[in-house]
């Protein structure tokens, strides 16, 4: 079985256990003579997407209760991966969901890293610097680049934190990892979101 989340630039892709990170129009050329099931966010390569026809969008068996309109596809995927708990996807942003009692009870979402780096970076010169990842949110910084990383990195600790007492608190993404070395017992899995659309698979019957 191969699946692939197509974002809006990147098409995350799983095959055996194995992920990988293609350009959408590089999956295309790559995958397009096989049978993918696919969940996508990104319109500019629907038609194209659509034409392939050993693609099978896997949409319509994804929902989970109390999901609103406008939810991005791939949340609704990575909220039906493990149950009740919380589960953060720290990418280009950063979606904090919670579920409980099988129902999505709420969320937000937070600029990633390369956001705040735009931000800072617009705001003076002085302030363009790489996020120190290392950062001591526990202490003050002195020194610009640790003021500029402490900014960045404590308020989405604290975010994060401040739902996540007593759940299980579950990452994903390319900043998952790193993430979720903040939190005691919490649980990277790149995986997460591909073991939604499994369940939506087999939810469909459209597998071989």
């Amino acid at each position: 079985m191969i699946l692939a989340d197509i974002g809006n630039r990147h098409a995350h892709i799983w095959s055996d256990g194995i992920v990988k990170h293609l350009l959408v129009a590089d999956a295309i050329d790559t995958l397009g003579d096989e049978r993918v099931y696919y969940i996508s966010v990104n319109s500019h390569y629907g038609d194209a997407i659509s034409a392939l026809e050993g693609w099978i969008d896997i949409s319509s068996g994804i929902s989970i209760s109390g999901e609103y309109p406008t939810m991005g596809i791939d949340r609704k995927a990575l909220c039906l991966s493990r149950g009740d708990g919380v589960y953060v996807d720290a990418g280009s942003a950063i979606t904090v969901d919670v579920v409980e009692g099988g129902c999505y009870v709420g969320g937000f979402i937070l600029l990633g890293l390369h956001s705040y780096e735009q931000a800072y970076a617009d705001i003076a010169p002085i302030l363009r610097v790489d996020i120190d990842r290392a950062v001591d949110i526990y202490e003050l910084p002195r020194g610009t680049r640790a003021g500029v990383s402490y900014g960045a990195v404590a308020p989405i600790v604290a975010s994060i934190e401040r739902v996540s007492s007593g759940r299980a608190i579950y990452f994903t993404g390319g900043d998952g990892e790193w993430l979720s070395r903040y939190f005691q017992e919490a649980v990277f899995d790149q995986e997460l979101l591909f073991e939604g659309m499994r369940r939506a698979v087999e939810k469909l019957k459209c597998f071989e």
